[in-house]
């Protein structure tokens, strides 16, 4: 398979580049400026603007999936709707299917139907808040959007490097946590599951994973 992935210097999309060398598919590094001097066998190093609909519809032109992994700097979180539907327009001129790295601030709170993570302080402090509510919008510009083949990955309340253990657990629109009420997974384990979706679609729009 061919992959494009945008975003593959940030901390997710850098371990999908590397997942999926790893696994042997052709993946195509799409980085808005720096680029390593060191890549994975199989990975090919591309310059881009994810905002840029003509450039990134260019790049997928043969591609077989797009992983958007784009995460906007502090302060302008409210650029990743149209960044987003900007990436979607470019894929579905080329019929692209799309997986997109969002954020776990659409999902449902765990017992507590209809309320939101991003409402819920136990898992997105203050802090925290305005970039879980620009994952919310993210994923309506998704659902909005009229012709893209898209999935949306909502991420547990906590992502951070670690570990390749290849074992978490696969949900849907709820949030996945354990017993004690944690909700975490590896930057590394998060992209295994990338890849296993990429692989073997699991037919849903909107699915978390998570220990």
């Amino acid at each position: 398979m061919r992959i494009a992935v945008i975003g593959a210097a940030g901390m997710a999309g850098s371990r999908v580049v590397t997942e999926a060398a790893n696994r042997g598919h052709a993946v195509l590094a799409v980085y808005r400026s720096s680029r390593p001097d060191a890549l994975p066998p199989g990975v090919t190093a591309a310059g881009g603007d994810a905002d840029d609909t003509a450039a990134m519809s260019a790049l997928f032109d043969g591609v077989d999936a797009v992983v958007a992994a784009t995460r906007p700097p502090v302060g302008r979180e409210h650029t990743i709707a149209a960044t987003t539907t900007a990436l979607l327009d470019a894929a579905a001129k080329t019929g692209t299917r799309v997986l997109v790295i969002g954020g776990a601030g659409p999902l449902e709170v765990p017992g507590h139907p209809g309320r939101r993570v991003v409402d819920d302080p136990a898992y997105v402090p203050p802090q925290w808040r305005t970039v879980a509510a620009a994952s919310s919008a993210q994923l309506a510009v998704c659902r909005a959007h009229p012709s893209a083949d898209w999935t949306y990955l909502s991420p547990p309340a906590v992502l951070e490097p670690g570990d390749r253990t290849g074992a978490y657990r696969r949900g849907t629109t709820t949030l996945l946590t354990t017993e004690d009420g944690a909700s975490r997974i590896s930057a590394e384990d998060l992209a295994a599951a990338v890849l296993d979706e990429l692989e073997v679609p699991g037919g849903e729009r909107h699915l978390t994973v998570g220990y």
